[in-house]
């Protein structure tokens, strides 16, 4: 469906092609027979297709598509599949929240993101499931999602999965994993897309952790002074957090203050939070 489109650079477009590569993606996506699915930029719908062949009568899908020319041939779909449904908008601006009440299940999201939207979404993904928790929504039809499985650049997919002392930990790998367990799946070359990227693109399932290291109200120092270790990856921690963190915090906590972020555990990072929460 919809060969014909363009793709759009505005939207960070490159649409995935390679049949194999897409069987791939959807076999980590289907996981149970009663999933809701949730499709971020499903495009001209080539997982889409996938996913209504092989999702069970008994799952749901529901794609968010941002880019209206794409629109018609996906509701035509969902006119032909009972189990789709098709919203149209910016997935950052789309209230996730209420989409997973009004679904009554646990998400199972997936997609491959634009790039030029990967982290700000990401971390509204994050603060959505940190936010269902607080609002105490967990019952019996569970948490805010159960799995991610998107494509993404792999350079943002190495940065995410990484691990302290290695030179792609940083920021937003530290954010994500204090949430959930986040593992690289496999690599996808240029080629596997119209138009081909300049970048190798790598597929990446993020699980939410049966007991994440931070809440709803304790992210936003763990944000704060994570931005801040890593705004200046060359400096040491004593120079990077200078008027965050008391001076006499890093040896209660028996952390070195010349040591660079990289070097930093989550849990270190969460512990030095936690006393800059206290000391605020």
């Amino acid at each position: 469906m919809g060969e014909s489109h363009k793709a759009r650079k505005r939207f960070g477009q490159n649409f995935l092609h390679d049949q194999a590569v897409i069987e791939k993606i959807v076999a980590a996506v289907i996981l149970s027979a009663e999933q809701t699915v949730v499709e971020i930029g499903p495009g001209q719908g080539a997982l889409t297709l996938k996913l209504l062949s092989d999702l069970p009568a008994s799952a749901s899908l529901t794609a968010i598509e941002l880019d209206r020319d794409l629109i018609a041939p996906l509701e035509q779909l969902a006119r032909e599949h009972s189990i789709f449904r098709v919203l149209e908008g910016d997935v950052l601006q789309i209230d996730l929240m209420g989409l997973r009440e009004s679904l009554s299940k646990p998400l199972t999201i997936c997609g491959n993101l634009p790039y030029n939207i990967s982290s700000p979404l990401l971390i509204k993904l994050l603060e959505s499931q940190l936010a269902w928790e607080k609002n105490q929504r967990v019952d019996a039809s569970g948490s805010f999602c159960s799995a991610m499985v998107f494509m993404l650049q792999k350079e943002v997919v190495d940065r995410i999965c990484a691990t302290a002392g290695s030179k792609s930990y940083g920021r937003l790998g530290v954010l994500l994993q204090s949430v959930f367990d986040c593992q690289l799946l496999f690599d996808v070359p240029p080629t596997a897309f119209k138009p081909a990227p300049k970048v190798t693109s790598a597929v990446m399932r993020m699980v939410p952790k049966a007991n994440p290291q931070v809440s709803s109200v304790t992210f936003a120092p763990f944000q704060r002074l994570v931005a801040a270790a890593f705004a200046q990856r060359r400096k040491t921690l004593r120079n990077t957090l200078k008027g965050l963190v008391p001076v006499d915090a890093f040896a209660e906590l028996g952390i070195d203050p010349g040591l660079r972020a990289e070097m930093l555990s989550i849990e270190q990072f969460v512990a030095l939070s936690e006393q800059l929460d206290r000391d605020a």
